[in-house]
């Protein structure tokens, strides 16, 4: 067994975000691994813990806790079984140590910060597949960190519907 890993994971609870997490499941994260579910809301939400971690994203926060319908609503975040059950596979079957946090702002600029913040060995994030035209007037989260992003990016693609 080599070293441990710190994996970072962009979810948005998109199907293409889901995707990211299987492969990365399925494919990277090995024993004794780090898997840190990084989610970055909206810098308009107003949630309870918002004002107290805005600035730096809120503390890592253990899949024992990030399981509890309480953390969700806290945060402004999405409860989901699916989610979940990836990761306490992951957790029980690869021994990896699961952990979440929650950043505010725009999602390029947070993936950014938390992969230099978390020290990221890799980073997996999704890909929405847009065209070249939409991709010009709304930006590729995952070109921007693909191309900026000081660790090895891998973007999964969704499949096409």
């Amino acid at each position: 067994m080599g070293k441990a890993r710190t994996f970072g994971i962009g979810m948005d609870y998109s199907p293409t975000s889901k995707a990211a997490l299987r492969w990365a499941a399925e494919n990277l994260i090995d024993e004794g691994d780090r898997v840190i579910l990084i989610q970055v809301q909206p810098p308009k939400a107003d949630h309870t813990r918002k004002q107290l971690f805005e600035e730096n994203g809120s503390p890592l926060v253990p899949l024992e806790e990030f399981r509890e319908i309480n953390y969700s609503k806290q945060y402004g975040l999405t409860h989901d079984p699916e989610v979940l059950d990836i990761l306490d596979t992951v957790s029980k079957t690869k021994g990896a140590k699961v952990v979440a946090k929650v950043y505010w702002g725009d999602p390029r600029e947070k993936l950014l910060d938390a992969v230099d913040d978390l020290k990221l060995d890799s980073l997996v994030i999704g890909s929405r597949g847009l065209g070249a035209i939409k991709r010009v007037l709304l930006g590729s989260v995952s070109y921007y960190v693909v191309t900026n992003a000081s660790c090895p990016v891998t973007v999964v693609k969704g499949s096409k519907p």
